[in-house]
């Protein structure tokens, strides 16, 4: 499955270099960020237990990783933005459990350079790293190779539609960035970077990820919370964020729903081999 350009791996890596050091205070602490990461959060602990060994794609600052460490989950996490794990190894060594922590530089792409490690419980990509990929067959091979049968892979992604979106620049006359997810070449601006990204539908990703992964659950992260573009006019609305949040957990699994928010949450199970 062809998606963005294989130029848009060290482009992206680049743009994410640019903004690490500022990332957590741009996304991971703003109201958004932080509403849209408790949804998914949620979901790593239904599917990863105490004393499993967990690999992370696109692991950022480690926010996630060190979430899991702190509740007795080993993480590996990569990326492929060195500055990114730089920051990521500075702010682990706060972290209580950071015994459990591995940081490596290592972009999806390459994961066949893990072969020969031990087989991991399970894996995850949070916050539309797989959206970079220029295709997801390869990566969902060479991810089966290091995940145990039975195993769960959890990705976030961006959706192809977000409804809130299409709403929110409707509502402003702003069409063509209402449907900007449909474009045929899209973009998206990483610190002041243009990079290619590919919008995938849920069906799409499941059928990269097939026969090595059986689908599992699928749901919508960001459905009434709104991208983080509208962070500016959410922080006067602390009350309203609230609320949209509640509405997130009650409707995310909702057949309609589930994949037009913001990212859709995606959940695999590697089948026996």
């Amino acid at each position: 499955m062809t998606g963005v350009n294989s130029a848009a791996v060290p482009a992206a890596a680049a743009a994410f270099d640019q903004v690490a050091h500022n990332y957590d205070e741009l996304f991971t602490h703003s109201a958004i960020g932080r509403a849209q990461r408790r949804q998914v959060w949620t979901h790593l602990l239904s599917a990863f237990q105490p004393g499993q060994q967990i690999l992370e794609l696109n692991c950022g600052t480690g926010e996630d990783a060190r979430f899991l460490a702190q509740r007795g989950i080993s993480v590996t996490a990569c990326d492929a933005s060195l500055v990114m794990i730089d920051v990521a190894k500075r702010r682990s060594r706060f972290t209580p459990d950071s015994a459990k922590l591995e940081f490596l530089r290592l972009a999806t792409e390459d994961l066949d350079l893990l072969t020969g490690r031990h087989l991991f419980d399970g894996a995850f990509s949070n916050f539309s790293g797989f959206n970079c990929l220029a295709e997801l067959a390869p990566v969902a091979r060479n991810l089966a190779t290091l995940v145990k049968p039975g195993g769960r892979v959890l990705l976030c992604l961006w959706s192809r539609a977000c409804l809130f979106e299409i709403l929110w620049h409707a509502l402003n006359g702003q069409l063509s960035k209402a449907f900007r997810r449909f474009s045929l070449r899209p973009t998206a601006s990483i610190g002041g970077i243009k990079i290619p990204v590919a919008y995938f539908t849920a069906y799409e990703v499941r059928r990269a990820f097939s026969p090595w992964f059986a689908s599992k659950k699928s749901s919508a992260v960001g459905l009434f919370v709104p991208p983080s573009y509208v962070e500016p006019w959410m922080r006067r609305h602390e009350k309203l964020l609230a609320r949209l949040e509640l509405f997130d957990q009650f409707c995310t699994h909702w057949p309609l729903l589930r994949h037009v928010g913001d990212h859709m949450l995606l959940e695999f199970a590697r089948c026996n081999p």
